[in-house]
């Protein structure tokens, strides 16, 4: 689902299933893994898939003890001749819940708010917000539907591109739909929990959450070049790439793969994808609406798997707080989630989609690799996601499996 997808990152809009079991202690010892890193080799599997997945530019940078690689394809815009750079700003998307759920966690820090708090001592609107707990809402067990699937939603993007979306109104859609189960019996992709936790955040900080970012993340880490956006400000910094997408929102709310006869034209070229570069990203808000470049995003993921953004006891117990989601999720090998964190096979990172923009960060924090890979079409027209499969079909090649 493109809207769905939008925010695509470990959870693609899955719904909820059984609960996995209380997480054990994260181990410190090190598993048998030789980490191997032939820069040429990953520079043209690298480009052998963006040319695969048809995309119009991408980029991806791997750093491991053995040194850093780096790669640009394709260029900024459809028929354009301005050559993908590493200094290309890109929609991030979901990458953007990792930045909300550490605000939190550093709320939690410092006492303003618990793990163990019910949603209805922030928010009494919320259905069951009196068993919600914090926690819940950061690791996608609250059972709270997803806004991003309504179709109301779909349908104004489709139709109201540069419409100023405020927080409460697409907090209102997911609170609207049914939940999905009880609170704590299941896990299901819902951006609806990143979103209320932005605005609980605003109201503990009292400042909006760009300037809680800026203070918090941006201006300690250095993060120049990483940004978020006012919610009438639908542009991107220079330079930066156009971003592609195939058919519609509402069209591809059950799957984003084209229809065959569609499938063969893009292949063909015969069918080109619509520029979605000024889509206000406000409808993402604090699940998705982040804006940075590849040297920043791998910044942000190293301290994010690394630490220093958390004290070294709540850093641990975030990395252990990760659980198997219950489905598969291709491509991404073993994918996990918790404090509004994500681990992909040995990386922990997170994944993000807007409509024409794709991307990927992992960081290994026992062996020392840093994975980011994005896209500015999203999603392919056979439906994977181009970042994510570059980044998964990149790992595989660095660990051997």
């Amino acid at each position: 689902m493109m809207a769905v997808a939008a925010l695509v990152t470990i959870g693609l809009g899955a719904s909820g299933c059984a609960a996995a079991p209380a997480s054990p202690p994260a181990t410190t010892t090190a598993p048998a893994v030789t980490v191997t890193m032939d820069a040429a080799a990953l520079r043209g599997q690298f480009a052998d898939l963006a040319t695969e997945l048809g995309v119009v530019g991408a980029a991806m940078l791997v750093r491991t003890p053995q040194g850093e690689a780096t790669a640009t394809y394709g260029v900024t815009d459809l028929g354009g001749s301005t050559p993908v750079s590493l200094d290309d700003h890109f929609r991030i998307g979901s990458n953007t819940k990792t930045m909300t759920g550490t605000v939190i966690l550093q709320l939690v820090q410092e006492g303003k708010i618990a793990l163990a708090d019910k949603v209805s001592k922030y928010r009494p609107d919320v259905p069951n917000g009196n068993r919600i707990t914090i926690e819940q809402l950061l690791t996608m067990r609250s059972g709270l539907a997803n806004y991003t699937t309504t179709l109301a939603l779909n349908t104004a993007l489709d139709t109201q591109q540069q419409r100023v979306w405020d927080p409460e109104e697409l907090v209102a859609m997911g609170l609207a739909e049914p939940p999905t189960f009880a609170p704590g019996d299941g896990w299901n992709y819902s951006n609806t929990n990143t979103l209320l936790l932005g605005l609980i955040a605003e109201k503990l900080d009292g400042m909006p959450l760009s300037e809680i970012f800026q203070k918090r993340l941006f201006t300690p880490l250095g993060l120049r070049e990483t940004s978020y956006p006012a919610a009438d400000d639908a542009s991107l910094p220079t330079p930066f790439p156009h971003g592609y997408m195939y058919s519609t929102n509402v069209d591809t709310m059950e799957t984003s793969t084209l229809p065959p006869t569609q499938l063969a034209q893009a292949k063909a070229g015969t069918l080109l994808p619509s520029d979605t570069t000024n889509l206000n990203p406000s409808w993402a808000g604090a699940a998705g609406a982040g804006i940075s470049t590849i040297r920043d995003l791998a910044h942000w993921v190293e301290a994010l798997g690394g630490g220093g953004l958390l004290s070294p006891t709540l850093q641990k117990e975030r990395l252990a707080s990760v659980q198997p989601v219950p489905f598969p999720l291709p491509p991404l090998p073993d994918p996990q989630y918790g404090w509004g964190i994500a681990k992909i096979g040995p990386l922990y990172g997170h994944t993000g989609e807007l409509p024409g923009y794709n991307s990927f960060m992992g960081y290994d924090p026992v062996h020392k690799v840093t994975i980011v890979v994005w896209s500015n079409l999203a999603p392919a027209a056979d439906g994977r996601p181009p970042a994510a499969t570059i980044a998964t079909s990149l790992m595989k090649s660095i660990y051997g499996s």
